[in-house]
């Protein structure tokens, strides 16, 4: 297998994110209370940070028109995707202020939260650090929900969405 070797640049930026991409991820949407009402955003730069304290760690570009929203936002949530959510993954990353679609309530801390989601962290920001185009949102989780649902997460790899099939044991 041959390999093709480049060096990061602005004329390499494509052959970069497509480097990128060959590394399958999660799929969350974060949201927010914004000025405009309930705000929301899908992301894939999601992590782990700490156990102790739990802390979580996610990216929004710069760019975005909802960055200043997110990153200036004491409170947001996160929301980890079943591979059947699909097109709330695709209606949140087009753009942000369509809530109608699905269930949903604000929590006491007037974040809006999705309902029928894998797992939610609700989170209060602890630092906010530029990374080039993006910035890193670092945040403390303050409550998560786990409820009891077997679906399999939706992944992210390659720019399509799918989900992981069992592999024989070894």
């Amino acid at each position: 297998m041959s390999q093709t070797p480049f060096t990061p640049s602005p004329e390499t930026s494509r052959d970069l994110r497509r480097a990128f991409g060959r590394f399958g991820t999660g799929v969350t949407v974060v949201t927010v209370q914004s000025d405009h009402g309930p705000l929301g955003m899908t992301a894939n730069s999601f992590t782990s940070v700490s156990l102790d304290p739990a802390l979580v760690l996610w990216s929004v570009a710069l760019a975005s028109k909802r960055c200043a929203a997110f990153v200036g936002a004491q409170h947001f949530a996160i929301h980890v995707l079943a591979a059947d959510q699909t097109d709330l993954a695709q209606r949140f990353a087009r753009q942000g202020l369509d809530f109608s679609a699905d269930p949903w309530h604000l929590s006491p801390q007037g974040v809006p939260i999705l309902h029928g989601c894998l797992a939610v962290f609700h989170c209060n920001t602890q630092a906010v650090h530029p990374a080039g185009d993006h910035a890193l949102v670092i945040a403390q989780v303050d409550h998560a929900e786990l409820p009891q649902d077997d679906r399999p997460g939706l992944l992210f790899e390659r720019g399509k969405f799918g989900q992981l099939t069992d592999l024989p044991a070894l």
